[in-house]
């Protein structure tokens, strides 16, 4: 038995010992208009657990014990699901997370286009199962061509990706990254592909911390420009490390202990957002053996959830 499963036994039991507490407590029946959808979903993005070799059960099982509404699950080269199997191995994928009551909140690509091998055999299969949303492949520029050549070169395909995406009820999320030659790291960029195309159908995948790294004190002119577009966001929190000879690097560490600013999170109670709120863990833990490294790090993950829910008044 898997270290999931026993910890799920205890909390499933608790929660069942609470439930039935409500339920001698009151006779009274819920109607369907007293119970609220959440405005915020809540999840993580599986990589780490995928490369610390779990299972999809198991994987699923993690994300129920991290306290996930739902999950951004690799389906790309190299991913937890590889395009070529999507059809005989994502529905498993669906299967587990459904018995331990997770959503698939994001599947994650390496698409940019519907000529691309697999793309549509990804896509259908995932429309199928009711997935909605998936996250883009990214583009880099080359050096060496003008950039306003490049984005017309992508805009195509991003019109293409827009009409298969609303044949299949999907919508197509577009992760800005922080780093050279990254289309998207500056947003004003991904807003020019992006801006006349129906956002139910290509949006942004907005990550504050790489919008840090990129915008330094003017992320809030960038989280402006693209706010209206935004179909999900993700959260991480970063240092500064200062290397003498050369430079700065990005030192990724746990939610709160950065310099991400929190005023962003007012910034979002604020503003109409609802949907998928996922964080990404770039950072190390310490541990000495497998077991010791998913235990900690699953931990990491329960902390994270915590200060995002705390930072969301949730």
């Amino acid at each position: 038995m898997s270290t999931f499963h026993s910890l799920n036994r205890r909390s499933f039991l608790k929660s069942a010992a609470i439930g039935t507490a409500m339920i001698s407590a009151s006779s009274k029946p819920v109607s369907a208009s007293e119970i609220k959808e959440p405005r915020f979903l809540f999840g993580g993005f599986t990589k780490t657990l995928q490369l610390l070799e779990l299972s999809y059960e198991e994987v699923a099982e993690a994300a129920a014990e991290i306290g996930w509404d739902g999950i951004e699950f690799p389906v790309r080269p190299g991913g937890h699901v590889l395009p070529e199997r999507v059809e005989e191995d994502l529905p498993l994928v669906m299967e587990a997370l459904k018995k331990n009551n997770v959503k698939m909140l994001v599947m994650v690509t390496g698409i940019h286009n519907p000529g691309e091998p697999h793309t549509e055999k990804v896509l259908r299969t995932a429309s199928k199962l009711g997935i909605k949303r998936y996250r883009i492949g990214y583009w880099m520029y080359q050096q060496n061509i003008p950039i306003p050549d490049q984005l017309n070169e992508i805009k195509p395909q991003i019109r293409d990706l827009a009409a298969l995406n609303k044949e299949l009820g999907m919508c197509g999320i577009y992760q800005n990254h922080s780093g050279r030659n990254y289309v998207g790291a500056p947003i004003w960029d991904l807003y020019e592909l992006i801006k006349d195309v129906d956002s139910r159908y290509i949006a942004s995948n907005f990550d504050i911390g790489h919008a840090t790294v990129e915008g330094g004190y003017s992320w809030p002119i960038q989280y402006q420009l693209i706010r209206s577009f935004i179909g999900s966001i993700l959260v991480k929190d970063f240092t500064w490390a200062q290397t003498p000879g050369k430079g700065g690097a990005v030192g990724w560490c746990p939610l709160g202990e950065g310099i991400l600013d929190k005023s962003f999170f007012k910034m979002l109670l604020d503003s109409g957002y609802s949907g998928p709120v996922s964080q990404h863990f770039e950072y190390e833990v310490e541990a000495k053996t497998r077991t010791e490294h998913i235990r900690n790090r699953i931990e990491g993950m329960k902390r994270d959830g915590a200060t995002l829910r705390k930072l969301l008044q949730v």
